[in-house]
């Protein structure tokens, strides 16, 4: 069984940085697109950043510039260093990993706070 298990969340201030780190458990191949989605009270979940196999990455617009997500696929472990956070950034964020392995797979963490005061 794949469990993904979150770390790093914690309170922050305004403008400071907060690392996020995914690893993955219970896998014996390297995992497809990896990726942090975050949801606030009362909000839809929301895809915050996502890495591929290859390296590329995509941001969502409110994160850029200021979110990196980075990845060791051999470890299928994924990072997501947030910097300059602001209280719009306060979630739930949660890791994924998505992609095909005979069969399509779609694996999520328990999720992790991050609260930034202002």
């Amino acid at each position: 069984q794949v469990t993904l298990v979150e770390s790093g969340g914690g309170l922050v201030q305004a403008g400071g940085s907060l690392r996020l780190s995914c690893a993955a458990s219970g896998v014996i191949f390297g995992l497809g697109t990896m990726g942090w989605y975050r949801q606030a009270p009362g909000e839809q979940r929301e895809l915050v950043a996502s890495i591929t196999s290859s390296g590329v990455t995509n941001y969502a617009d409110s994160v850029k510039g200021r979110f990196a997500i980075s990845r060791d696929y051999a470890k299928n472990t994924v990072w997501l260093q947030m910097s300059s956070l602001k209280p719009e950034d306060t979630a739930v964020y949660f890791c994924n990993a998505r992609g095909f392995r005979f069969k399509a797979y779609d694996y999520w963490g328990q999720g992790t706070q991050v609260t930034v005061s202002s």
